[in-house]
């Protein structure tokens, strides 16, 4: 069944699909599963885009002077006695989280890693080509009903008896799924993502005694809030589940939410199961949102530590919001992964793993984030040392007394050549690999997605848009011109040639992901999400 004719024939009114359909593919796109997306692209589709314009228009107000500030009345409403709505027991205890692609071999190991809660990433950690979103679906559908399995390289992978909890991370607001046309108009992805998850699975997860559990990306406001929410009460009265089935956790990765996380937990608070620190996204964030701003130059990625200025108290003023409000503070991502011919540097990659986990075990997390299996016992001997009881919520702490002004405090420090070429290396590498549908891949012994991507083009575009000065190996200060940049693009691929063989990259998409990198480091506007123009390239409709 290959034809556009055939595969509207089987499809709700309104409804086309553009994508070719695969062995397995009519099991996931069934017509009851696309009536349910279709219902919610047409009540919701809408306000997405009122959302994603306020987005923009808030951005031209920041780039035209304005500044970050909390919600008028906020601290008053802070003071205000309420809590979530209770947690499901399997979901109390969330130590230790691991995080990947909805590939199978992927799901099949983190649901078996011993990790508390795995959260399957149809976002950062996904190409969304047309057969990675599917196939995903295909994958989770499996892995719900515990018949997931996959041979391969001549071995067998299967789950254990005991799994860890699954949370689904759907693609955020400003993501199309051009693959879906409802009406004469593309689907939201996060909508697409959600809904036929929501669809296929909630009922069989209840009956399995767990739920529906997810992850919102991206978010900006309260009010974005406030549409999930509205998502999620009408998929549960569309499907006669109970209100308040639903728990998702909202990653707070950009800067705007920061400032109104309290109100973010009120639009979700029967929904809600927390926030989380997602890291990279939001040193990304901080840099995109304040692009104008000259005061806000940062150094090298590796000077930008979680325990200093804006990121330190972020994390302190979002567990502080949760615990008040009776719900998890997740940390963020340990992206090290082991380094198995090299003990010396294994070890180091290790120690910063276990430094980064007591970070935030003291700081008063609840759980933590790693990106691969062999993270997950480093991780949790922190958390069961230091955490003995399910969580800390309870735990009382200090007030925080964060400001407007700590939110937006810079990192001291230095930008260099090899922070510039180290970003330009990482950059074009993981776009290359995007390009060609791996959304997650290992680069330098850490795990990269498009998070820590977006953090490489966006700092080289803010250094050359604001002339910072750079410590060059000569030992001179100079800021990069724009026309610098390709010199040095030059040399960072021959370097990145020499150590992937010539073989692999003439197969490689290295040209495109170049050009893409220079494209978006030297614009004269900043591009919202390098995933965007990318999009167009690894789409194939039919």
């Amino acid at each position: 069944m290959s034809s556009t004719s055939q595969r509207n024939a089987s499809t709700p009114e309104g409804v086309v699909l553009r994508g070719p359909i695969r062995e397995g593919y009519p099991e996931v796109l069934t017509p009851e599963a696309l009536a349910f997306v279709a219902d919610l692209v047409r009540t919701f589709r809408p306000r997405i885009g009122e959302l994603l314009a306020a987005r923009s228009a808030r951005q031209a107000r920041l780039d035209a002077g304005e500044r970050f500030d909390f919600l008028p009345g906020a601290r008053e409403r802070w003071a205000e006695a309420w809590t979530v709505a209770p947690l499901p027991a399997d979901i109390t205890d969330r130590r230790v989280e691991i995080t990947g692609p909805v590939d199978r071999k992927m799901i099949i190991n983190a649901l078996n890693s011993g990790a508390s809660v795995f959260m399957a990433d149809f976002e950062d950690a996904t190409t969304p080509t047309w057969d990675n979103q599917v196939r995903g679906q295909q994958n989770l559908k499996d892995a719900v009903r515990r018949t997931i399995e996959l041979e391969q390289g001549g071995k067998r992978y299967a789950l254990k008896p005991e799994v860890a909890t699954l949370f689904v991370r759907p693609r955020g607001l400003h993501l199309p799924e051009r693959h879906l046309v409802v009406d004469g108009a593309i689907a939201p992805g996060s909508l697409f993502d959600f809904g036929l998850f929501f669809f296929h699975n909630a009922k069989e997860q209840l009956a399995r005694k767990t739920g529906p559990y997810f992850y919102l990306p991206k978010l900006e406001s309260h009010l974005e809030a406030r549409l999930w929410n509205d998502v999620f009460v009408r998929a549960q009265e569309r499907l006669g589940i109970p209100q308040g089935t639903i728990k998702a956790t909202v990653l707070i990765e950009t800067l705007p939410a920061a400032f109104e996380m309290d109100e973010i937990l009120s639009e979700l608070r029967q929904h809600s199961a927390g926030l989380n620190c997602g890291r990279w996204d939001y040193i990304f964030s901080f840099i995109k949102k304040r692009r104008a701003d000259r005061a806000a130059l940062l150094p090298d990625r590796g000077q930008v530590t979680m325990d200093k200025a804006f990121l330190a108290a972020y994390v302190k003023l979002l567990v502080e919001t949760c615990h008040r409000r009776g719900v998890h503070a997740m940390g963020g991502m340990a992206a090290q992964i082991p380094i198995k011919d090299d003990p010396a540097a294994n070890e180091a990659a290790l120690a910063k793993v276990r430094a980064d986990k007591l970070r935030e075990v003291k700081n008063g997390h609840d759980g933590t984030w790693v990106a691969h299996p062999g993270l997950v016992p480093i991780a949790k001997a922190i958390f069961d040392e230091h955490m003995p009881e399910p969580n800390q919520i309870a735990k009382p702490r200090e007030a925080a007394n964060v400001t407007p002004a700590d939110l937006l405090a810079v990192h001291e420090g230095t930008r260099t050549e090899a922070g510039l070429r180290h970003n330009v290396r990482v950059g074009i590498q993981y776009i290359e690999a995007w390009l060609r549908g791996q959304g997650c891949v290992p680069i330098y012994n850490l795990m990269e997605d498009a998070a820590t991507a977006e953090i490489s083009r966006a700092q080289v575009w803010q250094w050359i848009r604001h002339g910072a000065d750079i410590v060059w190996e000569d030992g001179t200060t100079r800021p990069l011109p724009k026309g610098a940049l390709a010199a040095i693009v030059d040399e960072e691929l021959t370097r990145v040639i020499s150590e992937i063989g010539e073989d692999r990259a003439r197969d490689s998409k290295l040209t495109e992901a170049r050009a893409l990198f220079e494209e978006l480091s030297t614009r004269d506007t900043f591009e919202e999400f390098l995933t965007l123009p990318a999009y167009e390239r690894v789409t194939t409709l039919t």
